[in-house]
C-alpha cells in the first residue's frame, strides 16, 4: 500500500492567523474564545478567526494582474478568503511545492469542503433582497401608483370606512396592517403590499416596457455585440426607472457575490490561484468534513489517480443565524463561561476559520526533496449512523474506528493517544465509552474544543493539526482541562487524559474521531514518522 505524507499545512483559527501562531497558542493551553454579543448583549462565547486578507496581497500580486487581488477582496466571502490564506501558508512549508502541484497536471487534486457555506454572504444578501422587496411592493401598492387600489380606497371612503371584503374578481382582501397586533404588523404589511402590487395595472405596464428593453438581442460580432447590448440595456433600464420614479427592483438588489460564494468556490479559487488543473470539488460532511477529505485523498493517491491532493475545510465566522440555530438545537453553552469537554457538559462554542493540508504520494514527494510534516496518515474510516440527525449513535462511530484500525493494520490496544470529538455535551460520556470498548486503559486522551471552539467543518482539521504538530515535537499540547474538573461519571470509565500542562507524547500509533451532524463519522489513524523510520 502506498504511503502518504503531509507536505504543507496552513490554518486560520481564533487568535491564530497562521500555522505558526496556531502552534504557539497551543502551547499555552488557554481558551481562544471571546464574547459574541451578536444579538446586542448576550451570554455566548465564540471563536472569531484572527485574519487579514491583506497578508496575502503580495503573493497574489506577484502572480496575477494588479486587479486580481481587488477582485478577490470585493467578490469573495470570508470562508473563501480563509481557505486561500491557509492554502498559501501550506505552499510555504516546502519550497517548490507550488511548482510541483502545477507540474503534476491532472494528478494534482483539490478536495476542500465546508460545513456551513458562506452563510454570512447569504444572510446579508437575503436581507438586501427582503428590504428591496418591501420597498418595491410598497411602491406599487400605493394608491398614487395603483389605480385598482385607488378605486378600492375611494369605495371605502364612500362607505364611511366600511371597506369591501373582496375585490370585483372575488379575491379575499387581507386585513389592513394597522388593524393587526403590533407583533404581527411586519408580516401584515408585506401581505397587504404584495396583494395590491400584484394587481397594479401600472406595474404591468412597467414590466411590459422592461420586457421590450430586455428583448434586445446580441447582433454582429458576438463579443463586441454582447458589450453593446449590455450597455444599451443598462442605459434604457436606468431611463425607465427614472421615468416611473421606482425604487431599486428587488432582482437588482442581490449581489452576484451570492453566486460567487457557493460551496465549491473555495476549491475553485485555489485551483485558479494555484494553477492546479486536476479535479477540484467541494466536500460537505459537517463536523467530519476534514476527515472525509483526507480519506478521499488517501484513496486517490493509493489508486494512482493523484500524486498530490490539497485538502481542507473552511467555515464563516460565528453569526447570529448559526449561534441561534445551535442554541435551539440544545448543544451550545450560553452562560458566558468556557465550557470544556469532559467536565460539566454544558455545551460547545461556535468558531470559524479554515485548515488546509497538502498531502502526497510519500515516495514521489520525498524523492523530489520535499520534507514530510507531522505524522503519517495510515487510514480513515467513514460511516453513517443512519439513525439521528444530531445525536451520535454508538454503532456508527464504533464501526468507523474499527474500519480505520483494520485498514491501518493496527490493534486498538496499540493506540498510544486518541483525540475525541467531544463537544462538552452528554455525548462526551458515550464517546469515552465507545473508546474504551476498543482501546486500553493506558491510551492518552485529548479533547480540545474548550480551546478553540467548534468549527463546523474546520474544527476536526484543527484538532488533527494540533495532534500532528504535537507529535512532530514529541509532546502532547495542554488541553486546558484541569484534573479536578473531570466529570465524575466519565472518570469512572477512563482516567488517562491530557490536562492543563503539556506532556511527552507516548510512543505508538494515534487516532482521532469526528462525528458530524447528520450522523457522519470519520476516524483517522496515524503514526509518528519516527516509528516508520525505525522499522
Amino acid at each position: 500500500m502506498k504511503r502518504v505524507g503531509i507536505f504543507g499545512w496552513g490554518v486560520v483559527a481564533p487568535r491564530s492567523p497562521n500555522i505558526d501562531v496556531f502552534s504557539r497558542n497551543l502551547e499555552a493551553g488557554e481558551s481562544w474564545l471571546e464574547p459574541f454579543n451578536g444579538f446586542g448583549p448576550d451570554n455566548f462565547l465564540v471563536g472569531v478567526p484572527e485574519f487579514s486578507f491583506d497578508d496575502y496581497q503580495s503573493w497574489v500580486v506577484e502572480r496575477f494582474k494588479p486587479n486580481r487581488f481587488s477582485q478577490l477582496e470585493s467578490k469573495m466571502g470570508l470562508p473563501v478568503k480563509y481557505a486561500i490564506g491557509a492554502f498559501i501558508q501550506s505552499l510555504r512549508q516546502n519550497p517548490g511545492l507550488e511548482q510541483e502541484l502545477q507540474a503534476l497536471g491532472t494528478q494534482s487534486h483539490i478536495y476542500l469542503g465546508t460545513g456551513l457555506g458562506d452563510i454570512v454572504t447569504q444572510y446579508e444578501q437575503s436581507l438586501a433582497f427582503h428590504r428591496a422587496q418591501r420597498r418595491w411592493e410598497r411602491f406599487w401598492a400605493s394608491p398614487t401608483r395603483n389605480s385598482e387600489r385607488r378605486i378600492y380606497e375611494e369605495r371605502c371612503a364612500a362607505r364611511d370606512g366600511a371597506c369591501p371584503a373582496r375585490t370585483d374578481s372575488g379575491a379575499s382582501i387581507p386585513p389592513r396592517p394597522e388593524s393587526v397586533p403590533e407583533d404581527d404588523r411586519d408580516l401584515a404589511e408585506e401581505t397587504w403590499w404584495n396583494f395590491w402590487s400584484s394587481r397594479s395595472p401600472q406595474l404591468k405596464t412597467y414590466l411590459e416596457e422592461m420586457r421590450a428593453i430586455e428583448a434586445v438581442a446580441v447582433e454582429g460580432d458576438v463579443e463586441s455585440g454582447k458589450l453593446k447590448a449590455i450597455k444599451d440595456k443598462h442605459r434604457a433600464l436606468r431611463r425607465l426607472q427614472e421615468k416611473w420614479g421606482t425604487p431599486q427592483p428587488p432582482w437588482q438588489a442581490v449581489s452576484s457575490n451570492f453566486i460567487w460564494n457557493i460551496d465549491n468556490i473555495a476549491a475553485a479559487q485555489i485551483s485558479m490561484l494555484g494553477q492546479i488543473t486536476g479535479m477540484s470539488i467541494a466536500v460537505g460532511a459537517a463536523c467530519s468534513t476534514f476527515g472525509v477529505t483526507l480519506k478521499l485523498a488517501l484513496d486517490a493517491i493509493r489508486s494512482g489517480d493523484a500524486k498530490a491532493v490539497v485538502i481542507g475545510a473552511t467555515d464563516p465566522p460565528p453569526s447570529p443565524l448559526l449561534v441561534g440555530a445551535f442554541y435551539n438545537a440544545r448543544v451550545i453553552s450560553a452562560d458566558a463561561q468556557v465550557s470544556k469537554p469532559l467536565t460539566e457538559l454544558r455545551g460547545t462554542h461556535i468558531a470559524g476559520g479554515s485548515v488546509v493540508w497538502i498531502v502526497g504520494d510519500y515516495d514521489h514527494m520525498t524523492a523530489k526533496g520535499f520534507k514530510p510534516l507531522g505524522m503519517e496518515p495510515l487510514a480513515v474510516g467513514v460511516t453513517s449512523d443512519a439513525d439521528h440527525i444530531i445525536t451520535p449513535s454508538k454503532e456508527g462511530p464504533t464501526e468507523a474506528m474499527r474500519m480505520a484500525l483494520e485498514r491501518a493494520d493496527t490493534e486498538g490496544a496499540e493506540i498510544a493517544s486518541w483525540d475525541l470529538h467531544a463537544t462538552a455535551t452528554p455525548g462526551d460520556f458515550n464517546e469515552v465509552e465507545i473508546l474504551r470498548d476498543l482501546m486500553s486503559e493506558d491510551v492518552l486522551v485529548t479533547a480540545r474544543k474548550g480551546i478553540f471552539g467548534h468549527g463546523m467543518s474546520a474544527g476536526g482539521g484543527w484538532e488533527l493539526t494540533a495532534q500532528y504538530l504535537g507529535y512532530e515535537r514529541g509532546e502532547i499540547y495542554p488541553t486546558g482541562l484541569r484534573r479536578d474538573e473531570l466529570n465524575r461519571q466519565i472518570a469512572g470509565v477512563h482516567q488517562n487524559f491530557a490536562f492543563d500542562s503539556s506532556c511527552t507524547a507516548p510512543r505508538g500509533p494515534v487516532g482521532k474521531l469526528s462525528m458530524g451532524v447528520g450522523g457522519i463519522n470519520a476516524c483517522v489513524v496515524s503514526r509518528p514518522l519516527a516509528d516508520e523510520d525505525e522499522e
